[in-house]
């Protein structure tokens, strides 16, 4: 499995409109909601599940980014949307600095295994600072996917 095989490139969001982090959590389940892929699972539910997480732990890892994640009953495939704050996001990181770059993923609670791979293959990637970097200057999807599928691993 490679980052880009479950990502939905038709919901990245090359600018959040949100400025705050439950709002971008929401922008980003709305986006993968409206390209079909939340399954049964209702759209709020998705986010509040995810801002529960949240609340329990922060998911902002640091170096500007967040990967706020969820596994629930509802969602029948793992996917995950990539969503890019210029002004960047308080996400509670461990540095204290504002997530840029937030990479949500939502996963079949019944697929444990498959959450935890995807979780492997977004923090492998997100350990090398070009690839972190090009995301963060990304200024559309085109770019974003492009850094996405060329810094694959």
């Amino acid at each position: 499995m490679k980052f880009a095989d479950f990502i939905c490139f038709d919901a990245v969001i090359a600018q959040l409109e949100a400025n705050d982090r439950d709002g971008a959590i929401a922008e980003l389940v709305s986006a993968l909601d409206k390209t079909g892929n939340l399954g049964k699972a209702k759209c709020q539910d998705i986010v509040d599940a995810v801002v529960k997480r949240e609340n329990e732990a922060s998911t902002g890892i640091g170096k500007g980014v967040a990967v706020p994640h969820v596994k629930h009953d509802d969602i029948k495939k793992v996917v995950a949307v990539v969503g890019l704050s210029r002004d960047g996001i308080d996400f509670s990181s461990l540095d204290k600095q504002p997530a840029y770059t937030i990479i949500l993923l939502a996963s079949p609670a019944s697929d444990p295994d498959k959450h935890l791979q995807a979780m492997e293959k977004i923090f492998r990637n997100l350990q090398k600072d070009d690839f972190r970097k090009f995301l963060r200057q990304a200024m559309s999807v085109e770019q974003i996917k492009e850094a996405i599928i060329d810094h694959d691993v």
